[in-house]
């Protein structure tokens, strides 16, 4: 208690004089500090991508320089591993067929996403957006089940071979539509014709309405403002998506082990699953895995560089006068 007669605040009584300011605290500090804060703010989504994503990768390229002995991991350090890998033609001819599946499921992709993702972005007035969410409503339902509908659907009971015997088109189911390369493309092709649509149709959409009104304006007809306008345009998506296409389907595990049959061992996503969990070769598994990580990553920075040149801000896009019909 002060003594009486003593102002309130005064020294030694424990209560900070009047107009003193209080002391900032650590919670005051950090949030006034701009760059403390910002660095707190990320310390949970960098550490979470350093555990679960950074270390994995920087274990798999260590686990790849092990060695197999008799049957026993061992940690003697070896690139015994790569030139298996490259010295035999198993590996690489897996590589390369697995690519190839890759490029058809890219290839028909496009060739489904893009017309659709022109028609909502440029013909569709009304409901576009319950339009699109219908375009993309197959991302809601789970892979497997996707997968597993395509088993139904293409094998010797499914439901293609009931009805073409049912119209007299075949009198025996056919064998050959299931357990092939046909039908893994055929499913890849479904389960990610949406991730290739989903970049397309954002860059179209967001294509300016006056280039296109400028190009009619230059006496350029629908043709030639679509090659020459809007299809470089929407370059940057077209790349996305493919991007996505592709690099999701090389390394997709589940449908070519489901539709796949015999052709599936030929996938390189079946194969490293077939090093670390039949044949216990982890350091080969991992040796693969880096080389198909190594790719990927040589892929998406090349498609990187593709976008960034066919961005809306790329120096060597021309105007729309360029390609415009002389009157």
């Amino acid at each position: 208690m002060p003594a009486e007669g003593s102002p309130a605040g005064a020294p030694g009584d424990g209560t900070p004089a009047a107009g003193t300011p209080a002391r900032a605290t650590l919670v005051d500090r950090v949030r006034t500090n701009r760059r403390v804060k910002t660095l707190v703010a990320s310390a949970i989504p960098v550490t979470w991508v350093v555990v679960l994503l950074l270390v994995p990768y920087a274990l798999l390229l260590i686990q790849s320089f092990w060695r197999l002995r008799n049957g026993t991991l061992t940690h003697e350090l070896t690139t015994e591993n790569y030139r298996r890998l490259f010295g035999t033609s198993l590996y690489p001819a897996t590589i390369l067929y697995s690519a190839g599946v890759a490029l058809r499921v890219t290839v028909f992709s496009l060739l489904l996403a893009f017309p659709v993702a022109y028609v909502l972005a440029f013909k569709v007035r009304k409901h576009k957006t319950l339009l699109y969410m219908a375009v993309i409503i197959p991302l809601w339902v789970s892979y497997v089940v996707r997968a597993y509908a395509w088993k139904i659907i293409l094998g010797q009971q499914g439901i293609l071979n009931g009805l073409l015997m049912s119209m007299g088109i075949i009198r025996t189911p056919l064998t050959v539509l299931l357990y092939s390369t046909a039908a893994v493309v055929l499913a890849l092709t479904h389960i990610y014709t949406p991730f290739t649509l989903m970049p397309i149709y954002a860059v179209l959409d967001a294509i300016p309405p006056a280039l296109k009104e400028a190009s009619q304006d230059l006496y350029a007809n629908r043709w030639r403002t679509f090659i020459h306008v809007i299809l470089p345009l929407s370059l940057p998506g077209v790349v996305a998506g493919c991007t996505f296409a592709f690099v999701l389907s090389m390394g997709d595990f589940l449908a070519p082990q489901l539709l796949g049959g015999n052709d599936s061992a030929l996938m390189v996503s079946n194969l490293v699953w077939s090093l670390f969990g039949v044949a216990y070769n982890w350091p080969l598994g991992a040796a693969v895995s880096v080389v198909m990580l190594a790719l990927t990553l040589v892929l998406l920075w090349v498609a990187g560089r593709v976008e960034a040149r066919g961005s809306y801000g790329g120096e060597a896009r021309a105007s729309v006068t360029d390609y415009a019909a002389p009157v």
